[in-house]
């Protein structure tokens, strides 16, 4: 991110004020963060209903779930991208920023490693062949660090924000 000050409010699309840049950045923060959490969440709970060998049915909702919260994850961590390329909060905010950075971060590498392993499996399904599994074992496990990686940062995101959650 740039390092930028600015201390004029930002205005939404439609000209209406929408705050100081730092209280608008952290917002943005807290909505990244939120579907952060919700994500790793609904991660976890398709692994566990993997584990228990729940219905095809039940298993296809849950994977429709983990999609949508993916395209959110997605969709916030653009819109703190493009706020935060011009904001270099300090003082007071400067421990949520960083860690609000670190949770940006997190989110693009996971959602990166998501994207990769999703081509993995689909050149596998396409070609399969022994040394293309190995890649996609490779592909999955850099994506289930990604994810450990994000909640992590969700983690440390929750320490200085601690009354983030809805």
């Amino acid at each position: 991110m740039p390092k930028t000050t600015q201390q004029a409010a930002f205005h939404s699309g439609d000209g209406r004020p929408e705050g100081p840049p730092a209280a608008s950045l952290c917002s943005k923060a807290d909505a990244l963060y939120r579907a952060a959490v919700e994500c790793c969440r609904q991660h976890e709970r398709v692994a566990r209903l993997v584990a228990r060998e729940a219905s095809d049915e039940e298993q296809k909702a849950a994977y429709a779930q983990v999609e949508h919260c993916d395209v959110a994850l997605v969709a916030m961590t653009d819109a703190y991208e493009k706020l935060g390329a011009r904001l270099h909060p300090d003082g007071d905010d400067e421990a949520w920023w960083h860690r609000a950075n670190s949770l940006w971060h997190a989110s693009r590498e996971y959602t990166r490693r998501h994207d990769e392993a999703g081509r993995a499996g689909r050149r596998v399904n396409s070609a399969p062949a022994p040394e293309s599994l190995g890649q996609l074992n490779v592909e999955y496990e850099l994506e289930a660090s990604a994810l450990l990686a994000l909640r992590q940062a969700t983690e440390a995101y929750k320490k200085v924000r601690p009354h983030v959650d809805c």
